[in-house]
């Protein structure tokens, strides 16, 4: 192996990306997943979320009145 082959040898060793392969990974991959995105999926996950976040939100606010009750009849 003459000196130029050793040097490319390490340089592959060294795996250094070029930021361009990155930026291009980065774009394919999102491109892809957005690609797989179905529209009645996403509409369907934001109403359960919202859905969820009111019942959460009510269910905190009947315990705290329970625990009013509670405390106002000397249960506790």
């Amino acid at each position: 192996m003459n000196n130029k082959e050793l040097t490319r040898i390490e340089e592959m060793g060294n795996h250094t990306i070029d930021s361009g392969t990155k930026v291009g990974t980065i774009g394919g991959t999102l491109v892809s997943f957005i690609a797989s995105l179905n529209p009645a999926d996403l509409l369907k996950t934001a109403i359960l979320s919202m859905v969820g976040a009111a019942v959460s939100f009510l269910t905190s606010l009947l315990l705290k009145q329970v625990i009013r009750w509670l405390k106002s009849k000397d249960f506790w």
